[in-house]
């Protein structure tokens, strides 16, 4: 680094991003001198939720960088926010995080400068566009939105404003999954003649078809506020909680779609990434089967096989449960395969693992960790490994199948104008209605400066929800 930007002062970086100075943002230490980041220098990050997701991985990730801070945790759960902010505290040595009971308070701080999201599905839209209008950049857990109506707004969202948003579709942090796709856009294995994808459909001790009986509230837990733009439910432990191996809220339809998302759109990813359709979606989408429990607390697809087809003619097949493709993402080709999952990665032939990718070829977009990413992102303004353009591309096609799955025919969509073609009915699924006043406070509000330059039909208050 020259001496100019060794000098480079914090009020020099706001006026670079194009920031209000008067705000009090902060900067991560590799942007300034050398050493240790002065707390004044460093990213200050408020976490929604503190649940399983943030407590477990953003959390004690964030922890560990020295250019951010943790400054702030919004939750329901009284008990649950004030021991995460105590964790954070003890670790700093010092009281430096504060606990809310709402999202919103948090958000009017000016000394938050980004958030982390690790909410139920039904919660990320509203939760991102509200940071994103808050001038927060934001990291928002996978699947990126409950619905595709919600993840269109999101990403015109983070563009119209101008924020560094990263989806949690980690993956694309991970040197095997990056090179398998290398390996698939450089023709390693001939011309790609299918991509398979296989995720798990249920998870842990989770029961379907099980009921559960009506509870009192909690002291000190906001049911209200839990569910937000949900339907209103009765309460019972097992629609919010996670226990030691289950989590039903994953599988009710008014908080997500189920693992087809919650997992399948980690894989989904990549195979989209690996076939060069990251920033689009098939054209047509067949369920051959589906389960969705007639009765009980979850009422998700839990299991299913699908073909979706893109606009040049590749299939990807997309199952739960190895039935009929096992766990992970394989790329086959005229010449052979390529078959990569966490932690594992193989091919035939097997020197395709040896494989160089050349300077002329194909080379993905490479970041080693993927909050290391987004904190770089935060102070270069550089989009990060997985916008939300890619996320909501990921998480829709993932929607596609749950959409053909609860008709029980193939749909056909166009991934441009993000409508399907001819159906009103499968078209009265691209949205839910959310409960007010949440509605009007979030998304119908939300500006889509893009929709014009795509010549799309931008998403209205009545596709969004009532």
């Amino acid at each position: 680094m020259n001496e100019r930007n060794r000098k480079t002062t914090r009020r020099d970086f706001l006026k670079a991003a194009g920031l209000a100075v008067a705000a009090p943002y902060v900067i991560p230490s590799s942007a300034l001198a050398g050493g240790a980041a002065a707390p004044s220098e460093r990213i200050a990050i408020g976490l929604i939720g503190a649940g399983n997701i943030n407590t477990n991985f953003h959390m004690n990730v964030l922890l560990g960088c020295a250019d951010a801070r943790i400054v702030g945790v919004a939750d329901p759960f009284t008990d649950r926010r004030q021991r995460m902010r105590d964790t954070v505290n003890k670790r700093y040595g010092q009281q430096v995080c504060t606990d809310h009971a709402d999202f919103r308070e948090m958000l009017a701080r000016p000394d938050v400068d980004a958030v982390c999201i690790g909410t139920p599905d039904h919660w990320h839209a509203l939760h991102a566009v509200t940071a994103m209008k808050a001038g927060k950049d934001v990291y928002v857990e996978k699947p990126m939105t409950h619905t595709i109506a919600e993840g269109r707004i999101l990403a015109d969202t983070a563009a119209a404003y101008g924020r560094v948003l990263q989806v949690g579709i980690q993956q694309r942090s991970d040197g095997n999954f990056r090179f398998a796709c290398e390996l698939a856009r450089n023709g390693r294995v001939g011309k790609l003649q299918v991509v398979k994808v296989g995720v798990v459909g249920i998870n842990g001790d989770v029961q379907a078809g099980k009921s559960f009986p009506t509870q009192p509230v909690p002291a000190g837990f906001d049911y209200d506020m839990w569910q937000g733009p949900a339907a209103v439910r009765p309460y019972c432990p097992e629609r919010v909680h996670r226990g030691d191996n289950s989590c039903y809220w994953y599988y009710i339809s008014d908080y997500t779609i189920g693992f087809l998302s919650g997992w399948g759109v980690h894989h989904v990813d990549i195979a989209q990434w690996g076939m060069g359709m990251d920033h689009t979606g098939p054209v047509e989408v067949h369920c051959t089967s589906a389960t969705i429990p007639p009765d009980g607390l979850i009422d998700d697809v839990i299991y299913w096989t699908s073909e979706c087809t893109y606009a040049n003619g590749l299939k990807m097949i997309f199952s739960s449960n190895n039935n009929p493709v096992p766990q992970g993402i394989r790329f086959e080709g005229d010449e052979g395969w390529v078959w990569v999952d966490r932690g594992r990665l193989d091919a035939n032939p097997k020197s395709l693992l040896k494989s160089v990718i050349g300077p002329s070829e194909i080379h993905l977009y490479e970041s080693p960790e993927h909050h290391r990413n987004w904190l770089d992102c935060i102070r270069s303004r550089k989009p990060t490994a997985a916008t939300a353009e890619i996320g909501h591309r990921a998480t829709s096609t993932c929607n596609l199948v749950e959409v053909a799955a609860r008709l029980g025919r193939t749909v056909k969509w166009d991934p441009a104008k993000e409508r399907f073609i001819g159906d009103d009915q499968a078209n009265r699924l691209l949205s839910k209605a959310m409960r007010a006043p949440w509605s009007r406070e979030g998304l119908c509000q939300s500006v889509s400066r893009r929709a014009d330059r795509r010549k799309q039909t931008p998403m209205t208050p009545t596709d969004i929800g009532s």
